[in-house]
């Protein structure tokens, strides 16, 4: 993930002796487990991802909410299991990413659960569409305290947008952007860091120019240029784009294979987790349909859960075999430090 020093800075102002110690136990048992290919695994998440809902108002085809295939139930993040999380993390805890699958803002106590972590001096991100972003939701998004937004737009032109933004509408991300820059000013707030993403793919790669320029234009903070998680990608020539450098995969013949080597072990595992909307964990973002739940918080402590022997036998399959793991196929960002 990228960051520019004014968000690292506020990333900075979170730490505190507690959590710094923390994040050392967490790096030092990570490169320990490394070196020797066993599960040495001490302190808590450094950084959580937690999901505001499964539902989402868009089709994405290469996305199970917008495809609709998820065979987990759908439902909305409550109040009572994100103050669970967060009273039992917070002391620890530096950073929450308000997202995993679905659009956030269709849950409408979403920025009253961002106020809470805010109040506990956690940095807080989303990533959203954009299209519930009118004039008085884009003053509440500025009034909660949310550090980070991200903006999903994948094109400069709605012919191109809705390629893969199915239903859709540019003009509604644009004018929400609108309001969020907007509200910055006039409540004079250094936040949230807006950051525009767009995803790279064969019919919007000539765009990447003019998407530069056009956030630019809007008073964005930050343009982030995105690789796309293609699903079959071995054989798929319609998204893949040309262009090697903003591609995961490369040419195999007359199929496609990922451009990274799988390694055996994974930053994520240890620093970090995914928590379901209704309180299962699981170990990162590629596993979307919850396949791989360590346990579930209705029942169980976070601590409980993070320690359990279920977590350990997955980390100790990531430093010996991660490539036998069917979620950890299509990864080309496990393996960096600090993501």
């Amino acid at each position: 993930m990228n960051r520019n020093p004014r968000d690292i800075l506020n990333l900075i102002s979170t730490a505190t002796p507690e959590r710094i110690w923390n994040a050392l136990k967490v790096l030092s048992s990570y490169y320990i487990s490394r070196a020797s290919s066993k599960p040495f695994h001490w302190g808590m998440p450094i950084s959580i991802s937690i999901e505001p809902t499964t539902s989402c108002n868009l089709r994405c085809p290469q996305c199970p909410s917008g495809l609709r295939e998820f065979t987990r139930k759908t439902g909305m993040l409550e109040n009572s299991m994100l103050k669970k999380v967060v009273d039992e993390l917070a002391p620890t805890l530096s950073y929450i990413t308000f997202y995993f699958q679905g659009e956030p803002y269709l849950n409408n106590e979403f920025l009253n659960q961002v106020q809470y972590a805010v109040q506990k001096n956690i940095y807080t991100a989303t990533s959203t569409n954009a299209h519930y972003l009118t004039e008085d939701i884009a003053r509440k998004t500025v009034e909660s305290g949310l550090d980070r937004l991200i903006i999903s737009i994948d094109g400069v032109d709605q012919e191109t947008y809705e390629k893969y933004r199915i239903g859709g509408s540019l003009e509604k991300v644009l004018e929400g952007t609108k309001n969020i820059v907007s509200w910055k000013k006039k409540l004079n707030s250094a936040t949230p860091h807006i950051i525009w993403q767009f995803i790279v793919f064969k019919h919007n790669e000539n765009q990447i120019t003019r998407i530069k320029a056009l956030g630019r234009e809007f008073g964005v903070n930050e343009v982030n240029l995105k690789t796309a998680q293609i699903y079959n990608y071995e054989n798929n020539t319609t998204l893949i784009p040309q262009n090697k450098k903003y591609s995961r995969y490369i040419a195999a013949g007359i199929s496609y294979k990922l451009k990274n080597k799988l390694l055996n072990h994974c930053w994520r595992l240890w620093n970090s987790c995914v928590i379901t909307w209704d309180g299962q964990i699981v170990p990162c973002c590629f596993d979307k349909d919850a396949k791989y739940s360590f346990g579930s918080l209705k029942t169980h402590s976070f601590l409980e859960i993070w320690r359990n022997s279920n977590y350990l036998n997955f980390r100790k399959s990531i430093t010996q075999s991660r490539d036998k793991i069917d979620i950890c196929s299509n990864c080309t960002e496990g393996t960096k430090v600090w993501g």
